[in-house]
């Protein structure tokens, strides 16, 4: 089974739309002989994100040896924080597996209690005089007082 891994280019001294125009070409390159079967370039406000689909680890592995491409990634415009290198699509592309609730923490999490006898019997009595016209209401009201 195919699948997706990324290599996101920060901005740094200089703009990563520039590392793009001078190795891009040569990442794809790369890629194909790698056996890429798809291959996306994004553009952002902070960098530029290669998402490349190989069909093995060993595939990844043998893009990641090529010099083209071990020359690239050292080119990147900050060599210290710029570079992220991934397994999976990249930037805001999300999971492969979509995340399940957790249990809520905090007072998300609190059981709220039952009401009390007495308390239900405080709600009965404290209805207006105007809901306790029907019989089987008051009869209510007088089995709990006695």
């Amino acid at each position: 089974m195919a699948e997706w891994f990324s290599i996101e280019v920060l901005n740094g001294p200089f703009p990563a739309r520039t590392w793009f125009d001078a190795y891009a070409d040569m990442m794809v390159e790369a890629g194909i002989r790698a056996g890429a079967s798809n291959w996306q370039w994004h553009h952002h406000r902070w960098g530029v994100l290669l998402e490349i689909e190989l069909p093995s680890d060993l595939a990844w592995e043998a893009f990641r040896e090529v010099a083209a491409v071990k020359a690239a990634l050292d080119a990147v415009p900050d060599p210290v924080n710029g570079l992220l290198v991934h397994r999976g699509r990249g930037g805001s592309a999300g999971s492969r597996l979509p995340r399940h609730p957790h249990p809520r923490a905090g007072s998300g999490a609190v059981v709220l209690p039952l009401p009390d006898e007495e308390s239900a019997l405080w709600d009965v009595l404290a209805d207006p005089p105007s809901r306790l016209t029907g019989a089987g209401r008051v009869g209510l009201v007088l089995d709990c007082l006695a």
